[in-house]
This record gives C-alpha cells, structure tokens and sequence, in this order.
C-alpha cells in the first residue's frame, strides 16, 4: 500500500511504501506535477513592455476604439473588434506589407493572453463581428504619456512594434497549425509544408510524405509540466512531433530514460506495431506545443506512400525505389505525375536516368534537376573509375536484330547526351580527372573552353629566413611538393633540414601578420557608405560566380575523399565572411575617438542597411556580426551615442541572426527575395541536414546571374577604383584576445 499525504502549505510529498523502488517511476511523475503546482505565467517582459506602449498609444490616440459594441442582439462591453485594431496599426506602422503582418502581431499578444477574445477564441480574426479586450488590470497596462516625454514613448512604441513584428510569423504560423485540418487553405497547407523542412523529425521524410503531413496534423498545446501525455502500457493512438518545450520519457524500473527536445518526435513505434505504449512521456517544461499525427492519419499515409512507391529487387534485396510525385510541367500548365529515385545502388539509378533522357529536344531545355544532382554528387558514391565503364554495358533488349540495332542506337544516343550534360556542368574541371580525359579522348590542346575559377594563377610569395621572398606565378590547387620542386636550383646542392622546433619564441612575427595598429577611418571617413557597401557587393560577386556547385560538395562531404580537387574558390569566400567581420571589429577597436568611435557603429550599420538592400546576404551578416562581437558590444559609452533611430534598425536587422526554429528568422527573409542573391553561406556549409535533404546546394543556378549585376539603388561611384582597392585590401585584427584588450583600453 502507498500513502500519500500533500502539505498544503509546503508543498511536499510524504510517501510510505514496502516496496518503493518498484513505484519510483511514480513517485517522479507526482512529484514533476506537484512542483510546478504555481506555474509562472509565460510572459516575456519584452513582450509586456511592448503591449503596454501600444496599449496607451491606443488609448491616447483613438480611445473611441474601444466601446461597448453589439452583435446578433448581445451586448459586450469595452471592447475593440478586431477590424479595427488591425487597420489602427496599419496606420500607424509603415514597414508593415500586409493586413495578415498585423493580425500576426495581434497574435502575438493573444497567445500571450495580454489580449483576449470576448468568446475566449484562440486565433485573431481580421472581422468587424470579432470583438476583443485588453487585460489592463492584470498585467498592468495603462496610459505612459503623461509619466515620460513624448520623444521617449514613441521611441519605446517603433521598439515594442518592431519587436511584435519580427514575432509575427510564429504567432501566424501557430494560428494556422491550431486551425481545424479540414478549414486550412492551400496557402496555409504550403506554409505547414515549408516548415517540415526544417523539422528534424520529418528531415528524412519524402516530399509527398511532407505534403500529406501538412494536411492532418494537429496542434496540441499543454501549460504545465508534469502533465502526463499518456503512460506506459496505454493504447498507442497518435504520433507526435515536439514543437516548442521538452518531455521525459520515463519507464517502469528505470525512471527516467531520456529527454526529447524540439524537432523530435516519440510515439512511432506503438502506431506501427500496433502495441502499447513501451514509456511514459510526461511534460518537462510549462507551455509546451505538440504537433500530432492521429493514428488512422498516420496508417492512411504508411499506405499512400507504399501505394506509390515502386522497388526493383535482384536476388531479393532492393536495388532501385523510386516514387511517385507531383510535377510542375515546364510550361506551367498543370501537374504531371513522375517517378523520382529515392534510394538505389549507383548502376541502378544510372541505368533509370539513362531511361528518362529524352532525345526529341532541341538541347537547349534545362537538364533534369535528379539528372544534375546525380552529375554534381557522383564523385561521393560513384567515382569516375566507376562511371565511365559502365556507359559501356547496357544491355540489348531481346527482339529482332533490327530491333537490338534501334535500341543500341538509342541508348548511345542517350549516353551521348548525358556525357555532354556531364561536360556542361563541370567544363574544364574534367582536366582534373584523368579517368573522365581518357574517357572523353580530348587532350588538353583541343579543350578550348576555359572557366577562370579552375586554373587561375596567383602571385604566391615565398619567404626565406630573412623575411625577403621569392614570388612565384602557380595555380590555386599546386600542392606543397610541386612548390618546393619550383623553388629547386637544378645546379645547386640539395640539403634535407630536419627541424627540431618549431614556433620558436625568437621567431619574429612578421609585420602583416600582427595586423594594424591604427584605425584606417581617416582613409574612409570621406567615402559613403553606399559607395563602400556596393563595392564590397562587386567583389563578393566577383568571388561568388568564381565557385563551381561541386566545390560545396567536396567541402561538405571532406575534400580529403576527393583526391586531386579543389576548392579553393569556395574557401576564398568563406574567407572573405571572416574577413569582412574582423574588418568592423578592428576599425571600432582601433578608433580611439569616442565621438568618431560613434560615428563609426552609426556608418557601419549604414552599410549594412545598403548591403540588404543589394541582397548581398553574405556581407550583410558580416557586418552584423561584426557589430555583435563582444569586443563592440561592450563599448557601452559608444552605444550611447549612436542615434536612437540607427539603434532600432540595427535590433531589427539583429533579430535575423535569431538561429532558433532553425534560423527561420533567416529562412523568412530570404523566402521574400527574388533572385539573383548572394546566400550566407556559412550557414550553407554549418553542415545542417535539412540543408542537404532539401538539396538546396544544388540549386544555385536559381539564383546566380551569368555576370556580376550592378546595383539599382547605388548611386555613380565617386573614386571607385580607390574604394574597390581599399574593400579589397582589408588588413584586420583576427585576435580576440588583442581585439578584447583594446576595447578595454578605450572603456574600461
């Protein structure tokens, strides 16, 4: 027998029991609901800061907004419909695009509870007959006006609005998923579709699959921990995806297994074995949002994708699966049904894409999107040794021998045409394949192509002892033991050092490499900052169009696979990314002018500004970063003096670099640009699953121009080839110890 006794006034538990240990799982179940018996209310002070200014410049602007209102002959009192509030703000923010961008910031405060439905409804309707109130007894709204200056509260009010725009789209989002299944648009649909993504629980999921996901689930929100989802040894009835909060899942004898974090999902196992539940999921944190998946959904769907889904076994293993999707035709005249290769062994997936070539085009339509993926990537599962060999053993189909000559002829047809698709994707990186030259029978004499980013020469200084140096003129990819040969005198006398020690504390660092030791803000101050960001756009163009696709699968499946590639063209720009962050760093560290130091953040976040406006994401978030380090960040003094209306873009553009919901902060901004843009691509490369799953690096050439653009928001360059040499030469701290130093120096 158990006995539990709670004490009210101490909130604790008294357990008598012969056998404790067998209920220990119990007992952390009780325990979980009973600590959290005063759960605190999910309210950021930011956000209340933020409903509190827009609530008194509603009631000092347009107090008459809120009245006692009537509707289908019932009356509610002192209350806003919801038309109202979304065209008063409208009014009153001009960045704001759209209707739907306010209903999502009134979301906001409803799912905070700030704000309320007169029929406690969950969703913000944008309707005249849909009426809601504030709670300003309970959280403490009230008019600010007469308490502070005006300047002061409409600067609080653009912070607090800002702040409940850049909240929009998850309080949108989760509008959505709360909606009915059965009442969701198809603009709602491929919102939910978008989000599975980046999801780690549907990571490994197919298109189709994402699709009909978007269509079922359900949300599920629960306010406290230790509420039970449901116990070990119940009937499994849904699957869950955890999207916002955590759970631990707990066993009989052993307690707790493990802790389930956002983007992993739990309850599979049962749906699919039809067996009870093997845990118990309890809730670890307050306020946590499931989506969830019904079981009747979840078998309809295991059905559906087997339905669609066909395999090509030999010897009883599969070696080919390829399933049915949903196509745009090319003249974007309705949906076409094809297979696409999910899975298969490398001879396999050649021999279905040698199938699916087609003959009776003009060979000027675009390559099959799985045609290039499979091109780009067959170096990771099929190298060249392996490829071109086996465009040499299709197999005659059986027939006539009229019939075996049309298929042989049509298969060489096709086999042509894919190896010409294969030489337009890689051009003049083939040279660096001897198996593909041999294969090709094309010598260097005859390749009169020429691609600037494989073979370009670079000026490379060797240094001797005496810090004088030999220069050398040798392509990006020459390995050290060709340099070494290069610097040989045939005639001299070749002597083998050993070296015994290296990093020799009587070793002196040369003058390069202890950066500057000076600001250069006298050489830039004069140029402007549109002038300085377009320049940097230019270059990062230049350095951008340089890089081939197959450089990003190199770097992101290890070089070191790939013997004899390069790239150096892709690693040139990551370097630019650093380099470009320290450049901020160090200008601001080494300005030792408190008025200019200001100036300096306020020119900064200027160019940052026109480097958005560019869509050079890349050096965007360079900036950016620059301006986050810590060495910035803690010149509080400085702060100060930047203008209030510079701090607030600045906030705004910081929120980009929010990395939560896998970065969707990010993945927003750039949803809303036509292309052609430059990516951040160190995000590309954080070696981020979804990333790869969506196939993303593989689609630059939706977004590259075939030359570098010119801005249309830049004005004629003054001194451009002044400017382009200073964005190019960039000399930079790269210390943080000797960045941090500095900055102590300045404000301590």
């Amino acid at each position: 027998m158990i006995s539990i006794v709670r004490d009210p006034s101490y909130n604790y538990l008294l357990i008598c029991t012969k056998d404790f240990l067998s209920f220990l799982s119990l007992s952390l179940s009780l325990f979980l609901s009973f600590s959290h018996s005063h759960p605190l209310k999910f309210l950021s002070d930011r956000i209340l800061k933020a409903a509190r200014v827009v609530y008194s410049a509603l009631i000092e602007r347009n107090p008459d907004l809120i009245r006692d209102r009537k509707h289908h002959l019932k009356s509610y009192r002192q209350c806003c419909s919801g038309k109202d509030l979304v065209d008063w703000l409208m009014k009153l923010n001009k960045y704001l695009q759209s209707r739907s961008q306010a209903v999502g910031m009134w979301q906001v405060l409803v799912d905070e509870g700030i704000i309320v439905h007169v029929k406690q409804e969950l969703n913000f309707h944008d309707k005249d007959t849909q009426f809601y109130r504030f709670l300003d007894s309970e959280f403490g709204l009230s008019h600010l006006t007469n308490e502070k200056n005006k300047d002061q509260s409409d600067e609080e009010l653009q912070e607090g609005l800002s702040l409940l725009l850049q909240m929009g789209p998850d309080a949108l989002l989760t509008m959505i998923l709360r909606k009915c299944p059965s009442q969701r648009s198809a603009e709602d649909l491929e919102v939910i579709y978008e989000e599975l993504l980046h999801v780690k629980a549907a990571a490994h999921l197919s298109t189709s699959v994402r699709k009909e996901l978007a269509a079922v689930l359900v949300f599920e929100s629960h306010a406290k921990a230790g509420t039970v989802l449901f116990s070990q040894g119940d009937k499994g009835t849904s699957w869950y995806i955890i999207w916002k909060g955590s759970v631990n899942v707990i066993t009989h004898g052993k307690g707790l297994v493990t802790t389930l974090h956002e983007g992993e999902d739990f309850g599979q196992l049962a749906l699919v074995n039809d067996a009870p539940r093997a845990a118990s999921i309890i809730l670890r944190e307050d306020n946590c949002h499931f989506l969830r998946v019904d079981k009747q959904d979840f078998i309809r769907i295991l059905k559906d994708v087997e339905a669609n889904t066909v395999r090509l076994e030999e010897h009883g293993k599969a070696v080919l699966v390829l399933e049915k999707a949903e196509s745009t035709n090319q003249g974007g005249t309705g949906n076409i049904s094809k297979y696409t290769v999910m899975s298969g062994t490398p001879e396999k997936i050649l021999e279905h894409l040698l199938e699916t070539v087609k003959l009776d085009t003009n060979g000027n339509d675009a390559i099959d999107p799985c045609v290039s993926d499979f091109l780009l990537t067959h170096r990771v599962f099929m190298p060249s040794s392996q490829l071109c060999p086996c465009t040499y053993h299709a197999e005659p189909s059986e027939g006539s021998e009229l019939e075996k000559a049309a298929y042989a002829l049509n298969t060489k047809q096709k086999i042509v045409k894919l190896i010409g698709q294969w030489v337009a994707l890689f051009s003049q990186m083939l040279k660096d394949d001897p198996i593909a030259v041999d294969f090709l029978e094309v010598s260097e004499f005859g390749m009169n192509t020429h691609r600037n980013y494989v073979y370009v020469q670079i000026y490379t200084d060797i240094f001797r002892p005496d810090h004088t140096s030999v220069t050398l003129m040798l392509p990006v990819n020459t390995s050290v033991q060709e340099v070494m040969s290069s610097l040989v005198n045939p005639g001299g006398d070749h002597v083998l050092i050993q070296l015994y020690r290296i990093c020799n504390k009587g070793i002196t660092p040369l003058k390069e490499q202890q950066g500057p030791d000076q600001s250069t803000m006298d050489t830039w101050e004069q140029m402007c900052p549109k002038d300085i960001a377009s320049q940097l756009t230019n270059y990062d163009w230049e350095l951008f169009t340089a890089m081939h696709e197959v450089e990003l699968v190199y770097y992101i499946f290890g070089r070191h696979k790939f013997p004899g590639v390069t790239t150096a063209n892709l690693e040139r720009f990551v370097h630019r990314f650093n380099e470009v962050q320290y450049w901020v760093v160090t200008e601001v560290c080494l300005c030792t002018d408190l008025v200019k130091r200001a100036m300096l953040l306020k020119k900064f976040i200027k160019i940052a500004v026109v480097l958005k406006e560019q869509k050079n994401l890349n050096s965007f978030f360079a900036v950016m970063f620059g301006l986050s380090n810590s060495a910035v960040q803690r010149l509080y003094k400085t702060w100060e003096r930047v203008p209030s209306k510079t701090k607030r873009v600045y906030c705004a553009y910081e929120r980009l670099m929010d990395p939560s919901r896998n970065h969707r902060a990010y993945r927003l901004a750039v949803a809303k640009l036509s292309p052609p843009y430059i990516p951040f691509m160190p995000l590309l490369l954080k070696g981020n699953n979804t990333f790869l799953a969506s196939a993303s690096i593989f689609k630059k050439n939706t977004y590259l121009p075939v030359s570098c653009p010119d801005s249309e928001q830049s004005p004629p360059l003054r001194n451009p080839s002044n400017i382009r040499h200073y964005v190019q030469n960039f000399e930079v701290i790269d210390n943080q110890h000797k960045l941090t130093q500095l900055s102590r120096a300045m404000e301590r």
